[in-house]
């Protein structure tokens, strides 16, 4: 955090390169196997249906919202408005007030020439991810047939309140990633100092 002025600010292309390698990595797969496994087990947005068909929707949608997501917060916006993307982690102070201060730059950012700003890059870029998907893919309302109802109607899930549902779930996940972010150099740490520590055993001869 004591150097973070002294890094020189991200060229659109390297805002663009970090983005897709972290969209593409293999890691997001779980992930996004995980979080399509939840929507299915509540039947969110009913009209993807359930079963295998179901879930390869879900699974689809979420690495869409997510991808679009993060190039619209992480690159797109953050060039056109000229703000910097990357976290810079406190590494200092109480467990809260860093996960306070973690969370918060969801709303409060580095600007490219170092000021701090308004992070509209994250909330209006988030929103207009939000809209972009939910009225582009997301379920139509449509009827079905069932054993119990032949013409069974589902509604539409492109609303503004889905709209919302979605940004708001982003930018939940955004929180808990940056949070993340804030302590792992720390677990990281105590994690390889034990790995280096030689084992002690006790000495037979005292």
């Amino acid at each position: 955090m004591e150097n973070a002025g002294k890094l020189p600010p991200l060229t659109a292309k390297q805002k663009f390169a970090v983005v897709t390698r972290g969209s593409f990595d293999y890691i997001q797969i779980p992930w996004y196997g995980f979080l399509s496994a939840i929507s299915q087990a509540e039947d969110s947005e009913e009209g993807y249906g359930q079963g295998w068909g179901g879930y390869g929707k879900r699974f689809a949608a979420s690495f869409a919202d997510g991808t679009i997501e993060n190039y619209m917060t992480s690159a797109i916006l953050p060039t056109i408005l000229r703000q910097d993307p990357r976290f810079y982690q406190l590494g200092k102070g109480g467990f809260m007030h860093r996960t306070f201060y973690a969370a918060s730059r969801n709303f409060v950012t580095r600007g490219d020439s170092g000021k701090t700003e308004f992070n509209y890059s994250e909330v209006v870029g988030g929103a207009l991810a939000a809209a972009i998907s939910t009225y582009s893919y997301h379920p139509k309302s449509r009827f079905v047939s069932t054993p119990t109802n032949p013409h069974l109607f589902i509604p539409s899930d492109r609303t503004l309140k889905n709209t919302a549902s979605v940004w708001g779930t982003q930018l939940g996940y955004d929180t808990i990633t940056i949070v993340v972010k804030e302590f792992w150099p720390d677990i990281h740490r105590k994690l390889s100092k034990k790995k280096v520590e030689p084992a002690v055993s006790p000495n037979p001869h005292p």
